[in-house]
């Protein structure tokens, strides 16, 4: 009979201290089937409390003549293999992903040492040519060396057209295709610079880097993923799957080589950013091949007349895109995983889009976003999904969560779109062109509109705008419409009159007469996008309908605001959803895209033309000496689409109620853009109306009055472009520190803002409809409480009380740093000192 050894820790009974019957240092022996029946408890139950282990140890005879201490003592040897088995193997997995970063970095390195010594080597040959040329000659030689030095970098064979109609023509391209890839991947024919905020490490996303002063647009990536390279090529393949402005890839031919490889012809077509530009599409050639090493090639880039390929298939509403060559670099890491190098390199034809919008085709940050970052993002949650690293959110599995996140960006980008393939047909304009709607009647979106949340209606109606945005990041806009649903969602439409004919779409969308609760359901690792379900509590409508209030669900994606993002375009994208969440539930996405139009590297600034409803917006450009507006650090393109469903007989009333909506949202997101974006470069601030009410007036007028009386000072001083007679009111709007006003009748415990000047907004990143959310103590730390809860009764005897410097927190969680504040009481006109409580905040800044 097999025997295992065992030797038991020290320990001490309760005999007083006497040694116990098994001694420290002693050896015992269990019978193999010992071992097996305590591994049997072990794995039933591991935690030492547990009443069931006791029970089956009881239960179980061949364990009756070992005594308890013994058995105790096992399971915490047990316990203690256990936890140095899984520390040993997590330790070893973190050392091959260090190994292999390793490597990666130091080919990284010696790529970047070969460009520097390119570029040393140019610079050497142009100062000799410069010195020895003769000045007339100079810039015909200038022009053939740098010809020459970008011919180095970038080597295009100028082959003459080869007859692609065979095989061998094919494979002569595929060929050159592949070359050019790795050229560009681990060789320096491009100069790539390193993308700003994606940092290296064991489990970083991977290394980036876009194209400087090279033809087209290029991105580029280095990652490691604990996938096969096989696995990693089929899901690089499977475009329409990651790559989110993939409306569709059709494979037209697929031939195998003699060298194991696969040529295949691509047409792809992809979806347009804005309302007012073509799509793209492509027509390329993928070249697929293995290496001695197990790893896999591959490349693509488009076809053309040129290069003696075949014709591919014309669409009238897209423009004809070059894709240069681009692919992967897949290569077998020791002891499992893959090696990535990824290269996107496209020519989008951006003269052929308004001057305004050529940014967003001439950005190598938005390519790198959308495509190669988005790539690396995709391949690591399959893999992340594959290793069992990611559990199931809210019940549901990783790829039906996944699902979700893809119909929303598809139907919102459908929406955009409007290609009339897919039944999307423009409606008539009201004169205005500022909203574009379109109609779609065809079976499919009928069909998709028939579920629990829609009633049976027979057409989807969408109605889009774009507008450009100053000095907005995409990122901090987006945040702030999610946080801040109430600003944009509650225009003024007319949520009754849409129950009545159905527009679901448009009440779930509109009044907000509750509360939003955030339900999480999925997000990427790095917080880039995340997908969740909105619940708005107590929709109720006007009293006049026999509609009881109830709770209404909306699902919702959001991308662009993680901290580690390129930050070059953002999006809100939602939908009403039946409670029960079906994986198949109909969905007609709406939303919000904003898209930063990154500045062209030569510094000069595009010249602004109208963009739908821009001329609304550019009321506060700054104009330097020069006539260049060098004061704006940012501008961004933001894209609004609805979607509503629709009874025909009432399609015209419909259009004109979703016409009047949507400029209703684009109003109220031009009020928000205004507030959160910065008043300290320059930019006059805007009074918050044309014509200030009445009641504003007053509470400013008290405001001053108060702080002169308790302090002796007077608040306002006349500012140096403010004009004689400019109102109280406009002098405290203008005025640089921030003053906030709180009402203590609301809640004695919690003050509640009621009124802040424009600096005091900027602090906060609200508005003056939202400021009645926040309360005081939301803004104050807690060591600024502390002193303002001590100085109470000094500011209700004496009016006033200095507060030292401290830290405050905007809606957005951002700290605020001020170097020192004043607090005081406020007395209306019947000298009640009990109502409100001004503070004025010096020289504060975001920290």
């Amino acid at each position: 009979m097999a025997m295992v050894v065992h030797q038991l820790g020290q320990g001490k009974d309760n005999n007083g201290g006497k040694s116990s019957p098994i001694d420290a240092g002693k050896y015992v022996r269990y019978t193999a089937e010992q071992v097996e029946a305590l591994e049997r408890v072990y794995a039933e139950c591991p935690k030492p409390s547990s009443l069931r282990r006791q029970q089956l140890i009881r239960e179980c005879p061949i364990l009756s003549n070992i005594e308890p201490k013994q058995i105790k003592v096992w399971f915490q040897n047990r316990r203690c293999r256990e936890k140095q088995r899984k520390e040993s193997t997590r330790l070893q997995t973190v050392n091959r992903k260090l190994s292999a970063m390793n490597k990666l970095l130091m080919e990284e390195n010696d790529r970047l040492q070969k460009q520097v010594s390119h570029l040393t080597y140019e610079n050497g040959f142009m100062r000799q040519q410069l010195h020895t040329t003769p000045v007339a000659a100079a810039d015909n030689s200038c022009e053939s060396v740098v010809t020459s030095g970008q011919n180095q970098r970038n080597p295009t064979p100028q082959h003459p057209p080869r007859d692609a109609s065979n095989p061998a023509g094919l494979l002569a391209i595929a060929e050159e295709t592949a070359a050019e890839f790795l050229a560009k991947a681990t060789g320096t024919a491009v100069d790539w610079v390193p993308l700003l905020g994606m940092k290296p490490g064991p489990d970083s996303l991977g290394i980036f880097a876009v194209s400087y002063n090279c033809g087209g647009v290029a991105a580029r990536a280095c990652s490691l993923v604990s996938l096969e390279p096989a696995k990693v090529a089929e899901v690089l393949k499977d475009r329409p799957s990651w790559y989110r402005d993939c409306r569709r890839l059709d494979v037209h031919t697929a031939i195998s080589v003699g060298n194991g490889g696969l040529i295949e012809l691509l047409y792809m077509q992809t979806y347009t950013p804005t309302t007012i530009a073509a799509a793209r599409d492509f027509w390329t050639i993928r070249y697929t091949t293995a290496l001695d090493d197990g790893g896999l090639v591959i490349s693509e880039r488009s076809l053309s007349s040129a290069k003696g390929g075949p014709a591919g298939p014309e669409a009238p509403s897209f423009v004809r895109a070059e894709m240069l060559p681009s692919g992967y670099l897949i290569r077998p890491c020791e002891g499992g995983g893959s090696m990535i190098h990824i290269v996107d390199h496209v020519d989008l034809d951006a003269w052929s889009v308004p001057e305004v919008l050529r940014p967003l085709y001439e950005s190598p940050k938005i390519l790198a976003q959308k495509m190669t970052i988005a790539a690396l993002r995709h391949v690591r949650q399959i893999a992340l999904e594959a290793n069992g690293e990611i559990a199931p959110g809210g019940g549901r599995q990783p790829a039906a969560l996944r699902s979700f996140s893809q119909r929303l960006s598809r139907g919102f980008n459908d929406a955009i779109s409007g290609f009339m393939d897919d039944g999307w047909s423009p409606l008539g304009s009201d004169g205005s062109d500022d909203v574009v709607i379109a109609v779609n009647s065809s079976p499919g979106k009928h069909v998709a509109a028939q579920s629990g949340a829609f009633p049976a209606l027979s057409g989807v109606l969408c109605a889009k705008a774009s507008m450009l945005l100053h000095n907005v990041p995409p990122a901090v806009l987006v945040r702030f419409l999610r946080e801040h649903r109430s600003e944009w969602a509650d225009c003024g439409a007319e949520p009754a009159a849409a129950m009545k004919i159905g527009a679901f779409g448009l009440r779930a969308a509109s009044g907000i007469h509750g509360g939003q609760v955030i339900l999480p359901l999925a997000q990427t690792l790095e917080q880039e996008e995340f997908l969740e379900v909105v619940k708005l509590e107590n929709q109720g409508l006007d009293a006049a309908t026999a509609i009881p209030p109830r709770d209404v669900y909306v699902m919702q994606l959001c991308s662009g605001l993680g901290e580690g993002a390129a930050g070059s375009c953002a999006q809100l994208v939602f939908a009403p959803i039946d409670e029960s969440f079906a994986d198949d539930a109909p969905l007609l996405p709406s939303g919000f895209r904003v898209i930063l139009l990154d500045p062209k590297s030569d510094g000069q600034p595009s010249s602004v033309r109208t963009l739908d409803l821009t001329s609304t917006m550019d009321t506060r450009r700054p104009v330097s000496g020069d006539g260049a507006a060098k004061d704006y650090p940012c501008r961004s393109v933001l894209t609004i689409a609805f979607q509503f469903a629709f009874e025909p007989h009432l399609r015209d009333h419909v259009a004109a109620m979703a016409r009047q909506y949507v400029r209703s949202v684009v109003l109220s997101v031009q009020r928000v853009a205004m507030a959160i974006a910065p008043s300290r470069l320059g930019l006059a601030p805007t009074p918050p109306a044309a014509a200030p009410s009445p009641e504003a007036a007053t509470l400013a007028h008290w405001i001053c009055r108060s702080y002169s009386q308790s302090t002796g000072v007077e608040l306002l001083k006349p500012l140096p472009h403010a004009a004689g007679g400019d109102s109280l009111l406009k002098l405290l709007w203008h005025h640089p520190d921030s003053i906030i006003c709180c009402s203590l009748k609301i809640s004695a415990s919690a003050p509640c803002c009621i009124f802040a000047n424009q600096a005091g907004l900027d602090m906060l990143e609200t508005t003056l409809v939202a400021l009645q959310d926040i309360t005081l103590d939301r803004i104050l730390d807690d060591a600024t409480q502390k002193t303002l809860y001590s100085q109470f009764p000094k500011i209700m005897q004496q009016g006033f009380a200095h507060l030292r410097g401290g830290v405050c927190t905007s809606s957005m969680g951002r700290p605020a740093s001020f170097d020192q504040a004043v607090a005081w009481r406020v007395a209306d006109d019947t000298d009640d000192v009990n109502q409100y409580l001004a503070f004025v905040f010096t020289n504060w800044s975001f920290v």
